[in-house]
């Protein structure tokens, strides 16, 4: 395992968190049965990621594939910055590239029944912290037709593997400079957390 493999339950919940879309693919199949879905997460004993929870349009390939339970890879992809030598204030250094993934391999189960329920959960994540925060009483007189266009499912975890690459390995005035240089804020609050030793934050 490199240093890169070192994270924490916490760090796959926040990513999740913060970067909620990610590509569902059907395992064993092509391209076509692969989609975009956003995703919220269960969480079990030590913050660790037992399921995941989402819905999708009925004509989604994914159904086909899937249902009524199927195996699928879910890819999170989390900040990404290419990391230029200007960056780092040094022309004899290589470029790189910083990104933060989660892969989760799952026992996807279609749940019907729960689609209304893993709707309003998604909304109520998504607009959490507004102002004047939607709901789907907004459209309540379309909301039921609408939900008979989609289906729910749980994704039950198999297994997790993650890859968060954030300047681990460099030396730390390559580190600082990076950070004062690159002008993304998430992924300069990602690199801090996972250099928390060395930024002092």
């Amino acid at each position: 395992m490199t240093v890169f493999e070192n994270f924490s339950a916490a760090d796959v919940r926040d990513l999740i968190a913060d970067y909620p879309l990610a590509w569902v693919a059907a395992a064993g199949y092509g391209v076509e049965q692969a989609s975009l879905l956003p995703l919220l997460g269960d969480y079990g004993a030590g913050g660790r990621l037992v399921r995941l929870i989402g819905h999708m349009s009925r004509r989604n390939a994914l159904v086909d594939a899937l249902h009524p339970r199927g195996k699928a890879l879910v890819l999170f992809t989390g900040p990404q910055a290419y990391i230029s030598p200007d960056h780092a204030r040094d022309r004899s250094w290589a470029p790189t590239w910083n990104y933060a993934q989660v892969r989760v391999e799952v026992e996807l189960e279609f749940t019907p029944g729960d689609t209304p329920a893993a709707v309003e959960r998604l909304v109520e994540a998504m607009e959490h912290g507004r102002a004047d925060p939607w709901t789907v009483a907004h459209i309540r007189d379309r909301y039921e037709a609408m939900l008979k266009a989609i289906i729910a499912f749980r994704a039950d975890v198999i297994d997790i593997a993650a890859r968060f690459k954030l300047g681990q390995d460099e030396p730390d005035p390559v580190l600082a400079s990076v950070l004062e240089e690159l002008g993304d804020p998430a992924m300069c609050n990602w690199m801090r957390r996972f250099n928390r030793d060395r930024t002092g934050e």
